[in-house]
């Protein structure tokens, strides 16, 4: 006992020399990032994937050919790329009066959503929907590759509100989940018109957890006092250092069963058609089982959607990215390591301390 009594105070002096090098790192770039304006202000990437299908679909076509073959497949390819190109011309030229107005071809906007336990993804998705919104109508859709498997209530609240926008707009919005949509994920995930899930996609987990380790009786052993100063009658139920009473466990599962009761209603407005009781226990089911309980409204990886939307629509993918300086990002990785480190290490030896869907 003695051993690991030692192995974990050598662990905690481990931890608390890289949590302060990863802070002063931090308030580093922080500070520089103060000195520079507009600095960090990202940009948006378009990339049509028509195109990008189509060019892929040329390579594989000239591929299989034999060499002198490709040379004249090539040259007939480009000839037809510049007729197409010379009619849509001709076409945009003439005016409004000199043909009937065509009903609008529909849009596609893709975007893509990796969640973590932060959600620090939000960020961008934010920007993105907002340059969706300033273009999309009732008549386009917005696809979302979603990969989440949930983490903090909050985080992930503002994720979902992000995806609510267009539905408010009456957007139609497909959510299109490969390998995991759960917690969290699943919350933004209902908030779909349509949520699309490959046959072993992970989906579910509708509940709270919160857990912690408690070293109180460490620190009594070690005649180590630590006071809560707290102006409130609840300010502070369960703590990680003090003593936690029978009345502060009560309030928090108070708290969490709140939680859970926000979830579930969130979950049963947007997705009627599920038994919400039947579902909200907290359980993950593979795609095929996901799709009897009305999870999910059918099997199909986003490839496969994707591919079909190209044929039938103009099908653009965007993507906020936020470009760093050098100094930026050897700061920010540092700090993601360090913070990674941590969160491997206290996993190991306790449990996760924060509230997560």
């Amino acid at each position: 006992m003695e051993f690991f009594v030692d192995y974990g105070l050598f662990l905690a002096k481990t931890v608390t020399a890289l949590m302060a090098i990863g802070l002063l790192i931090s308030m580093i770039v922080n500070a520089s990032q103060k000195n520079r304006q507009g600095g960090d202000k990202g940009h948006l990437e378009i990339t049509k994937l028509n195109r990008q299908y189509e060019e892929m679909s040329e390579a594989v076509q000239l591929a299989m050919l034999d060499e002198s073959a490709q040379k004249a497949e090539s040259k007939k390819l480009q000839k037809e790329k510049k007729k197409r190109a010379k009619a849509l011309k001709k076409a945009a030229s003439k005016s409004d009066t000199e043909q009937p107005e065509a009903a609008p071809e529909k849009r596609v906007f893709v975007v893509k959503f990796n969640g973590n336990l932060s959600a620090s993804a939000v960020t961008n998705l934010r920007e993105e929907i907002t340059a969706i919104l300033t273009q999309a109508g009732t008549s386009d859709e917005v696809v979302v590759r979603l990969e989440s498997a949930g983490g903090m209530v909050h985080s992930y609240g503002l994720a979902s509100s992000q995806l609510d926008r267009l539905r408010k707009q009456d957007i139609p919005l497909t959510i299109c989940v490969d390998k995991v949509a759960a917690s969290g994920g699943y919350m933004m995930a209902c908030v779909a018109d349509k949520i699309l899930a490959a046959p072993f996609a992970i989906l579910g987990s509708v509940g709270v957890v919160a857990q912690m380790p408690n070293f109180n009786r460490l620190l009594k052993k070690h005649n180590v006092d630590f006071e809560v100063l707290t102006a409130g009658e609840h300010k502070r139920t369960l703590t990680v250092f003090g003593e936690n009473t029978e009345k502060g466990r009560e309030k928090f599962i108070e708290d969490l069963e709140e939680t859970h009761l926000l979830f579930k209603s969130y979950v049963a407005e947007r997705r009627p058609q599920v038994d919400i009781e039947k579902i909200a226990t907290g359980e993950v089911w593979y795609g095929a089982h996901a799709l009897d309980l009305a999870l999910v409204d059918e099997l199909k990886t986003s490839d496969e959607y994707l591919m079909q939307l190209v044929k039938e629509a103009e099908v653009y993918e965007l993507a906020y990215i936020h470009k760093k300086k050098l100094h930026q990002r050897l700061g920010i990785a540092a700090e993601e390591s360090a913070d990674r480190l941590l969160v491997r290490w206290w996993n190991r030896l306790t449990q996760q301390s924060n509230k997560q869907f």
